[in-house]
């Protein structure tokens, strides 16, 4: 009897101790890096539209010295920057209601020290990341291995590779939606439609891009074919003006030295009479 009592409760020991295990599990992952926000990535502005799109996961943290630099902005007698510190005071409202990511206003303290120095001392005791557009910040964060994030580097890094006016080579491989159309595609997998193309699948062409129509579905790029022809017509319409000029000086020669071999004679004429 008491060693079934036993095994009872090993098995009731083992269950317990594999939840809390599995339960821990969850927690260990949903561990989120904190990220603590500068004043140039409030008075910026770009940060908003993209947590709004969800790829911003982490928690925001805010410190209340940059609460505080942002109202010295707001109350400042620039206008410009006032407006732009105002304009980021809200914007902190706004990213408060976006549901992805927590963020939180943490009282840092002492008002003498500078902000920098305060997100710099908060982002390396909690191993977070400072999201700035402030240059010489990112240099010395860096130098301390703390993670910056810049959105100046993430435009960079989304901006088109091509833009319009701009030759390529490019491969046709399938006949487009509309009459005519071509299809191609650039390494990247971004599909290029050609106009007047159809009949060139398989062959290789020298395309001109013309526009650029981006939506949230992807990219897609609209060219024209360029030919050696165009190139020629300028060339081409000059040739003939400069044959007919050049028949025109050629002709012209021969009227003058017939009126003068006719002047001749007349003068001989008159010359006999007296």
């Amino acid at each position: 009897m008491e060693l079934f009592i036993l095994i009872i409760v090993l098995a009731i020991f083992a269950e317990t101790t594999f939840l809390i295990i599995t339960n821990k599990k969850p927690l260990i992952a949903e561990a989120r890096r904190k990220i603590y926000v500068d004043t140039s990535a409030l008075i910026d502005g770009r940060i908003l539209n993209i947590a709004k799109t969800g790829f911003i996961s982490d928690d925001l943290i805010i410190l209340k010295s940059v609460l505080k630099e942002l109202q010295l902005l707001a109350d400042g007698k620039d206008s410009a920057k006032r407006a732009r510190a105002r304009a980021g005071l809200d914007l902190v409202n706004e990213l408060e209601r976006i549901v992805h990511f927590n963020v939180e206003i943490v009282d840092d303290g002492d008002a003498n020290v500078k902000v920098d120095e305060q997100l710099l001392k908060y982002a390396k005791a909690n191993h977070g990341a400072i999201l700035t557009l402030d240059f010489n910040l990112i240099k010395v964060a860096t130098a301390e291995k703390i993670t910056t994030l810049n959105v100046n580097d993430l435009a960079l890094s989304l901006r088109n590779e091509f833009l319009p006016g701009e030759k390529i080579t490019l491969k046709i491989t399938d006949k487009g939606a509309n009459k005519g159309q071509g299809i191609g595609h650039l390494p990247d997998g971004t599909m290029v439609v050609v106009d007047n193309a159809a009949t060139k699948i398989g062959e290789s062409l020298l395309v001109e891009f013309v526009k650029f129509h981006e939506t949230s579905a992807g990219k897609m790029i609209f060219a024209k074919i360029l030919t050696t022809q165009s190139s020629s017509r300028p060339s081409a319409r000059l040739y003939p003006q400069t044959q007919k000029t050049s028949q025109v000086q050629s002709a012209s020669p021969a009227p003058r030295q017939a009126s003068r071999s006719s002047r001749n004679p007349l003068r001989n004429r008159t010359r006999q009479k007296s």
